[in-house]
């Protein structure tokens, strides 16, 4: 019996933010999908605008699997997770201890196919994930903002900078053409320009 998949079905048990006081919950299963369209997308824009030369797809399924460490870890609140290079140092060990750990209850005729989108942390594609991840963190604080939720303005202002800082052109041109949408309600999405 292998159990690598009711692992991974449990990432929708796996509440994020959870320092924050929020009004809206989100769980891994679903940040990380917003990941996924997000990393194809910056992939596409890169590719088409940019000259770049991603596998959008590969870097959906990185996103996909980019927080499988969390189903054994948990979340751990990036205040946490950042407090002191030690304290970073031992839990990027812990969380590839739990990716293996996990990658274990694959078939062995599954394994190698599966394990290089798991672990993969050095890939061009890797790193428009971690973009993409940063911009889902921006997204959540835009969402919880927009509800009066002051909690997330210092969550808010960190994500901005990074991604105003980012050294991918595909992040820029997201941020000017997409972000503004975002604080937009459902009547207003809907209306026709």
């Amino acid at each position: 019996m292998y159990k690598f998949y009711a692992f991974l079905h449990r990432m929708r048990y796996i509440n994020r933010w959870s320092l924050m006081r929020s009004y809206f919950n989100e769980n891994v299963a679903e940040h990380s999908h917003c990941v996924a369209i997000l990393a194809h997308t910056l992939c596409i824009i890169q590719n088409k605008l940019f000259g770049g030369n991603l596998n959008a797809d590969r870097a959906a399924v990185i996103a996909l699997y980019h927080e499988t460490s969390e189903i054994i870890t948990g979340d751990l609140p990036t205040p946490i997770k950042y407090f002191n290079n030690s304290i970073t140092s031992a839990y990027k060990e812990l969380e590839a201890q739990a990716e293996m750990r996990i990658i274990r209850e694959l078939p062995p005729e599954l394994k190698n196919e599966l394990e290089e989108y798991i672990i993969d942390k050095q890939s061009e594609e890797y790193k428009v994930v971690k973009y993409a991840d940063k911009l889902a963190a921006y997204i959540k604080c835009i969402e919880e903002i927009v509800a009066d939720n002051p909690e997330y303005n210092s969550a808010f202002d960190s994500q901005e900078k990074a991604l105003k800082a980012a050294d991918m052109q595909c992040v820029g041109y997201f941020m000017d053409n997409f972000i503004k949408a975002f604080y937009l309600s459902l009547d207003k999405l809907q209306a026709e320009d």
